[in-house]
């Protein structure tokens, strides 16, 4: 059931009621499951809270496939687990330390408390203990399924604002044909090319038809979007330029694309920007764990009293140790965060995405060339070395490292190969639009053009899928007629684009040659189809390279500061930690009090840890900058390598 379909009205006396349509809501939403069906009785009635409204809200800025009461239902039934989960756990924790809590509190204000603690029976103060966590989680959990609808509806509205100005050069393209504007917004909604704004678009179409009006249909998407800033005002004035005449529906949108262009210029600034200073915060924060490590550790060395163990409920543990997992785990999680951030300014049409094969023997065979697959097909292997290396008495760190960059070098390999060669099918897609075009331009069928281009240009890496496309094009002209093409012909174009742009595999391939078919097959001038493909082309890929310029100094960023801290490592571990020296150091100074309870090996392989941990989150950073996630692994893989072989070789892991 969709967000739109519903209306709310006041009942009297305040009180909010919900309609036919929100009461029969389950049914349309298709939950048929027991649990769903039973859910739905116990928690539906709360969709009617005032507390929801704003949840409410978000919803229709979502794309979900449930109805708002159903997805509220679940949510309640989540909480409710939620609290028996919290609750069981809870009740036996507190029955194990309130009674001591309740004696030391007598002890210390029995006497000048208002209420006597010593009579407080401590299975009471137990029980609501437990019961008001359990409470707590319930309204977390609740709290929770807001704010996920929250995160739902910013992440569509950043994919409608993405995919807009695309969708928009397509409608203009559109708008130049004999298609109306109900033909326009159908053909842009089919084409998954553009996110969000297909979604958008495949809503207003459906309300439309229920509706029997496009400028309605409209109107509710307009209303609903979380995009209100570029897809509301777009939708709203693309219904009153529509009903005024197609030429100024056509004017319009030139203007919107170039108002559109300029705003995502803008954006890419901001992200550039914003870049640079997530950079440095990087760093700093990166190179801070490490270099307090580092210092307690040679504190400790020095004059161990200054840090002394801490007393834990599993356990006397040092407290080096405490500063040492609590420093992986937070250089783990900053080098985390920090990769999805980078990855997260990245267009995402310049964000390079894999398929994986159906069968297993499509897993083998393009196990060379898509990383999806040869994720697959490393993952056995790297887990037998664990196997093995476990076996021969390496270190769990170790094993996990080693069996790690086992896995991550060749997959990060071969999406390197994979990239290289898209690279270069992107350089020649561009000069094989070139040549299209300029044939097209001096009055050649687009198919008489494509074959001109196969038989005298040289494309290298593309020649092959060209030469394909070519003569599955011949085909349309042997159906074409006089008065104009066939619908066959229009089919097999179609057909024999969507193949080639399938065969280069590329984004800029996917994100600008679905232009063609339609536009031409809707009227446009041919000229002008190809001229705006050109250019659009050109332009996408000029962006491409600049910002692959752009990121080469944020992977320099990431291998440097890998560098300083091994450096800074190496430096304590053959300085500070060594047993001859610290045995020297205590009989000419007072500064070493207890030199006998320093193990340097121990102290060796800890900053080892901490080392190998900032060679994860600098390869992750320096990975994504560079090329993505599949880069990430290689250069995360890469660097945990030559850190064990140096580390190793130097006597210092």
């Amino acid at each position: 059931m969709s967000g739109d379909s519903r209306t709310r009205t006041d009942a009297p006396g305040g009180r909010r009621a919900l309609d036919a349509a929100e009461a029969d809501g389950f049914a349309r939403a298709g939950g048929s499951s027991v649990v769903d069906r039973v859910l739905y009785a116990l928690f539906a009635r709360h969709a009617g809270d005032r507390r929801h409204d704003a949840d409410r809200k978000r919803y229709r800025g979502t794309a979900l496939d449930t109805g708002f009461e159903t997805y509220l239902s679940r949510v309640y039934g989540l909480s409710w687990v939620a609290c028996v989960a919290v609750v069981v756990p809870a009740l036996i924790v507190a029955a194990s330390i309130v009674p001591g809590v309740l004696a030391a509190a007598d002890a210390r204000i029995g006497a000048r408390s208002p209420v006597p603690i010593g009579s407080l029976s401590a299975d009471r103060v137990a029980l609501v203990a437990a019961a008001l966590a359990g409470l707590l989680a319930k309204r977390a959990t609740v709290r929770l399924g807001g704010l996920h609808l929250r995160w739902l509806t910013a992440t569509r509205r950043t994919d409608i604002e993405r995919t807009l100005p695309s969708a928009v050069r397509y409608l203009e393209l559109l708008a130049a044909g004999s298609d109306g504007p109900r033909e326009m917004v159908e053909k842009a909604a089919a084409n998954d090319a553009y996110g969000g704004t297909a979604a958008s678009l495949r809503k207003a179409i459906n309300a439309a038809q229920l509706a029997g009006s496009l400028d309605e249909g409209l109107r509710r998407v307009a209303r609903d979007t979380p995009s209100r800033e570029l897809l509301a005002p777009f939708l709203l004035k693309f219904r009153k330029h529509a009903a005024t005449g197609d030429a100024a529906l056509a004017e319009y949108l030139r203007t919107e694309r170039r108002m559109l262009a300029h705003r995502q210029d803008r954006a890419r600034k901001r992200a550039r920007r914003f870049l640079e200073l997530l950079t440095e915060l990087f760093v700093v924060v990166l190179v801070l764990p490490a270099l307090l490590v580092i210092a307690a550790t040679a504190l400790t060395v020095v004059v161990p009293e200054l840090l002394p163990p801490v007393d834990t409920p599993v356990g006397v543990v040092p407290t080096r140790a405490v500063v040492l997992y609590g420093a992986v785990a937070f250089l783990v999680a900053i080098g985390l965060v920090g990769a999805v951030a980078v990855g997260t300014l990245r267009p995402p049409n310049q964000r390079a995405s894999y398929d994986l094969p159906a069968t297993p023997r499509g897993i083998l065979a393009s196990a060379g060339h898509n990383p999806a697959s040869a994720a697959v097909v490393c993952a056995p292997p790297a887990a037998l070395l664990a196997a093995a290396l476990a076996f021969e008495g390496y270190t769990l760190v170790n094993v996990g490292l080693l069996s790690y960059a086992a896995f991550a070098l060749p997959v990060g390999a071969v999406a390197g190969r994979r990239t290289r060669i898209d690279d270069a099918k992107d350089r020649e897609l561009a000069d094989f639009v070139h040549a299209v075009s300029g044939h097209v331009a001096r009055g050649r069928p687009f198919p008489a053009a494509v074959e001109a281009v196969a038989r005298d240009a040289d494309l290298g890496v593309l020649d092959d899928d060209v030469a394909d496309l070519a003569f599955a094009l011949r085909s349309t002209t042997a159906t074409g007629r006089s008065d104009g093409e066939s619908e066959g012909a229009a089919d097999v174009r179609a057909a024999a684009i969507d193949r080639f742009v399938d065969r280069v595999g590329t984004p800029l391939a996917e994100g600008t040659l679905g232009l063609v078919t339609d536009a031409v097959n809707a009227g446009s001038d041919a000229d002008a189809v190809f001229e705006t493909l050109r250019i659009e082309v050109g332009r996408l890929y000029s962006e491409q390279r600049a910002l692959r310029s752009s990121m080469h100094p944020y992977v320099a960023v990431g291998w440097a500061a890998a560098a300083l801290v091994a450096a800074v490592v190496a430096v304590v571990n053959t300085q500070v930690i060594d047993a001859a020296r610290l045995a020297d150091l205590a009989g000419a100074t007072d500064l070493v009090t207890q030199p006998e309870t320093v193990l340097p090996d121990l102290e060796r392989f800890r900053l080892y840890v901490v080392t190998q941990a900032t060679m994860l989150a600098s390869g992750w950073f320096a990975g994504t900058a560079s090329r993505g996630r599949y880069a990430a692994l290689f250069h995360s893989g890469l660097l945990v390598a030559i850190c064990y072989a140096v580390f190793t070789a130097g006597g210092l892991a």
